[in-house]
């Protein structure tokens, strides 16, 4: 009884520092949802997919003839962008295009993590 009341699995939560192992070995792979303009202003994980926000659900989705060359459904994906929430959403829209996502945070956390940065 109240079983609508219990919270789902949390799914685990991958860190910056897996993401950019991750990268380096192909596991994994990373998208910056943030606008070109921050993009130019920051620059971007090297390796990383720039996908902004708004455009996932035409660009990540693998039934589309214009999905990102570098997504599979077959490997996880980490997302990130300046604040972290941009990342939250676009997490829930990979998931539900059948995507293993993950939030990993902000460019920030990336190159805390040792991350290099492509400008």
């Amino acid at each position: 009884m109240l079983n609508f009341l219990r919270s789902a699995p949390a799914t685990p939560r991958l860190t910056a520092s897996e993401a950019v192992a991750g990268l380096k070995t192909g596991a994994l792979a990373v998208i910056d949802v943030r606008e070109a303009a921050e993009i130019a202003a920051s620059g971007k994980a090297k390796g990383a997919l720039h996908i902004p926000l708004a455009l996932i659900p035409i660009k990540a989705d693998p039934k589309a003839p214009d999905c990102a060359k570098g997504l599979d459904l077959t490997k996880p994906v980490a997302v990130y962008c300046a604040s972290g929430m941009r990342s939250g959403a676009a997490v829930q829209s990979l998931k539900k295009l059948g995507y293993d996502a993950h939030n990993i945070g902000t460019i920030r956390d990336w190159a805390a993590a040792g991350g290099a940065i492509s400008r």
